[in-house]
């Protein structure tokens, strides 16, 4: 990796740490440990380009006392103090430049990075936890928690920072001219941590809330939107506002409390500060009548002091931004921080794989369920032999693809590939082996060329053409106005059921697969395209292991064996005409 270069994988920060004893401040640091340079000159930038402020406070001191007491001062000092003051107000244009360009660049960074892990996490995570956690609350996590991340951090750069130095440099100062007054300043620093001590833990109560219902609310509106055909079909559109709207309402609720918390915190700190100015004011008007200081000081003091209730009520104001940032921060280490991860850690390649399978004695249950879906289920399949699942729904068939997959692991019993126990195979390796094609198909709102290639960028134009045929797609690909570079539309929605699974079938066919996986494959094709693409099927089936999973029984006439499944169990097995003559499980099902 070049050194200028910065990894967007931010999986090691969260490493080591607990979930339920996360510290925000310490994470958010990790976070930015790589653009700590990128900090610390932003910081030096803003310190240069803000001293204007107290500048000005002492050249107007300055300017008030050369005009009150000419005896003590000369007109020198007078324009001194102006040719100081005009240098000092214009290098803020090139030193704020600088400061919010190096902010950008650690903020920027670190926002794509979080997307990044979380997306990278995602695709590790397994179908267990996918199937508990909503498309809507990810989508969530990855949008707006990252967002939420982002603006903490640029409060935390363009208020927190520079509101500790304004305090270190005008307390220094003011230290600098009167340690009484300074005295005085300091006690404003155990006044507002007892204020944000007071409102911190009611604040994150909140927060959290409405987190959780934020994101509750946009799984509703993700599966509303899915499901609009449906809801429109049945006349049910009431229904699924009413829903939508429950979740409006909860979301209004809290967020109309939290809002009443803050700005109580908002006003409380307005307040107690505006009597600290007060108090100010007369405790410097007393020491100049007394003699301890000249008149200008009372007003160079008196906007030390508004400059140091600034930055103190910036941090105070920023504070409930800052509660939400961390438990956007929270929220996002649910998802990077969480176990739920692929099961099989392997790391053996396949350099060739032949397509021997062996179950022995594969027990597997649902997280969640007591019922098993596979009980000591043991099958050998020889290399290039064609088996077919069949029987009743929740027989386990699907479910048997699914462990062939390895989305799923076993609870007991073991599965060989190649005489290797699969969960000692490199999982990415050995699914760039097989070629799946599903009843229900996920296409991405792309073109049918790039849904056939997909991570395939450099196929030949002739293959790509072999698999359309072999799928019987020309004629579809043909009344498109745009032939091979239609777009599909967001899921595939501009194509019929048929043509969306011709699709798919034509994806598994141009990855020249070692292991065919069919589940329902030609469900969603009429009489002539399916007769078509079995014919296709069959010879990209020569001589490749092939498992098919399917209810309609004509569509495994040829395979070599046959599988009857009957509660997760085996229950018959070999070919269509030895099953027909056996009348048992397999001939009910064909008479049915």
């Amino acid at each position: 990796m070049a050194k200028s270069e910065i990894s967007l994988d931010y999986s090691k920060v969260f490493e080591n740490e607990q979930e339920a004893k996360i510290k925000p401040l310490r994470l958010l640091g990790r976070l930015y440990r790589e653009h700590i340079s990128k900090v610390a000159l932003s910081a030096f930038c803003y310190a240069i380009k803000s001293s204007p402020q107290w500048v000005l406070s002492i050249v107007t001191a300055n300017i008030i006392n050369i005009v009150s007491y000419p005896d003590r001062h000369s007109m020198r000092e007078f324009w001194i103090n102006l040719a100081v003051i005009i240098v000092v107000i214009l290098q803020n244009i090139p030193m704020h430049t600088l400061h919010v360009s190096y902010i950008s660049k650690a903020v920027r960074h670190v926002e794509a990075g979080l997307r990044s892990t979380l997306v990278r996490k995602m695709q590790q995570l397994s179908l267990s936890y996918h199937g508990d956690m909503s498309a809507g609350r990810l989508q969530s996590k990855v949008l707006r928690d990252v967002e939420a991340i982002d603006f903490l951090s640029r409060q935390m750069m363009t208020s927190l920072i520079p509101a500790a130095i304004n305090l270190i440099i005008v307390i220094g100062l003011t230290l600098y001219h009167s340690w009484v007054v300074a005295l005085f300043f300091v006690f404003m620093a155990p006044t507002a941590v007892t204020l944000v001590r007071f409102f911190r833990s009611k604040m994150s109560k909140q927060n959290r809330e409405v987190r959780k219902k934020i994101e509750e609310m946009s799984g509703k509106v993700s599966e509303t939107v899915e499901m609009i055909p449906v809801t429109r079909a049945h006349g049910l559109e009431e229904v699924e506002i009413r829903k939508v709207d429950d979740a409006l309402q909860k979301i209004r609720e809290r967020g109309y409390r939290l809002d009443i918390l803050e700005a109580y915190f908002g006003s409380t700190n307005w307040a107690v500060f505006q009597l600290f100015q007060v108090g100010c004011l007369f405790f410097t008007a007393y020491l100049s009548y007394q003699g301890y200081m000249e008149i200008g000081d009372i007003v160079m003091y008196q906007s030390f002091f508004a400059m140091i209730i600034n930055s103190v009520s910036s941090i105070l104001n920023v504070y409930p931004n800052l509660v939400k940032g961390f438990e956007s921060l929270h929220s996002v280490t649910e998802v990077i921080m969480s176990d739920e991860t692929e099961e099989y850690k392997g790391r053996q390649k396949l350099e060739r794989i032949t397509g021997e399978y062996r179950f022995e004695g594969v027990g597997f249950k649902y997280k969640g369920s007591d019922r098993h879906v596979l009980q000591d289920f043991s099958l050998t399949v020889k290399p290039g032999e064609t088996v077919a699942f069949v029987g009743e729904s929740g027989s386990g068939k699907s479910t048997i693809l699914n462990l062939i997959i390895g989305f799923y692991k076993p609870q007991s019993g073991k599965i060989w590939v190649d005489g290797i126990p699969m969960n000692e195979l490199s999982m990415r390796r050995y699914r760039r082996t097989l070629a799946i094609v599903l009843q229900n198909n996920i296409l991405f709102s792309g073109t049918i060329r790039e849904n056939i290639t997909y991570g395939l960028p450099h196929i030949s134009e002739e293959k790509l053409q072999q698999a359309i045929w072999m799928a019987n797609l020309q004629d579809v690909i043909d009344s498109l106005p745009d032939g091979l570079d239609t777009s599909v539309g967001e899921h595939g929605g501009r194509l019929s059921g048929g043509q969306r699974q011709r699709i798919a079938i034509a994806r598994a066919l141009v990855r020249d697969p070692k292991i065919i996986i069919l589940d329902e494959a030609t469900s969603a094709l009429d009489n002539a395209s399916e007769r078509h693409v079995q014919q296709a099927m069959e010879q990209l089936m020569e001589g490749r292991t092939t498992f098919i999973v399917a209810h309609r029984l004509s569509t495994v006439k040829n395979a070599d064996r046959i599988v009857v499944m009957k509660k997760g169990k085996i229950v018959e097995s070999g070919t269509y005409d030895e099953l027909l003559n056996f009348k048992g499980e397999f001939y009910k099902l064909k008479n049915m």
